[in-house]
């Protein structure tokens, strides 16, 4: 299922942080506050995860962005088509620790590309781009989790470089209220 019209953000070039530009006229950025529906759009497009997001227009949605947008450790990067449309998101949040010599670990979750532009490479130049700007801000470590069900999405993160090295394990708290 693709993201229809109506839910992808309109050009909010004002409002977004530019990061940097990727080919063919791509933009990463920093989400801005009128990214929320887009984004939240990629998330229900999802058939592993559809029951867990509701309509972008839930407060909870705008609350978690300002905690995010607020924390210089997370970030929440959309990529944007050259017309101003976003067709990708992931959030990024960089994890200081004493393991392995006082490391920061970049953790990348939330990755998506909507399903009209899947298949042409962005993924790939997305998550790249990533790695790259986890290197300039002091990571030694990139790290992420993926669902056991996705096998393209592992055969895709390991072409990237990533290896299955850990057994990732969560316990669910109930909704955000």
């Amino acid at each position: 299922m693709s993201i229809p019209a109506a839910a992808a953000s309109e050009p909010a070039a004002a409002d977004r942080r530019r990061l940097d530009e990727l080919p063919n006229g791509y933009v990463v950025s920093r989400a801005a506050r009128t990214d929320i529906p887009a984004v939240v759009g990629m998330l229900r497009d999802d058939d592993l995860r559809r029951g867990n997001e509701v309509d972008a227009s839930d407060p909870r949605y705008s609350k978690a962005f300002d905690r995010v947008d607020a924390d210089p450790n997370q970030l929440l990067a959309v990529l944007v088509d050259p017309e101003g449309v976003v067709v990708g998101s992931m959030q990024l949040t960089f994890i200081a620790g004493l393991s392995r010599a006082g490391a920061t670990r970049a953790l990348i979750e939330a990755v998506r590309i909507s399903a009209a532009h899947r298949g042409g490479g962005l993924g790939s130049a997305f998550l790249s781009w990533a790695i790259d700007y986890s290197r300039r801000r002091g990571a030694n470590l990139v790290q992420l989790t993926t669902d056991q069900r996705r096998v393209d999405a592992h055969r895709f993160y390991q072409r990237l470089g990533f290896v299955g090295s850990h057994l990732g394990m969560k316990l669910d708290l109930g909704s955000p209220r």
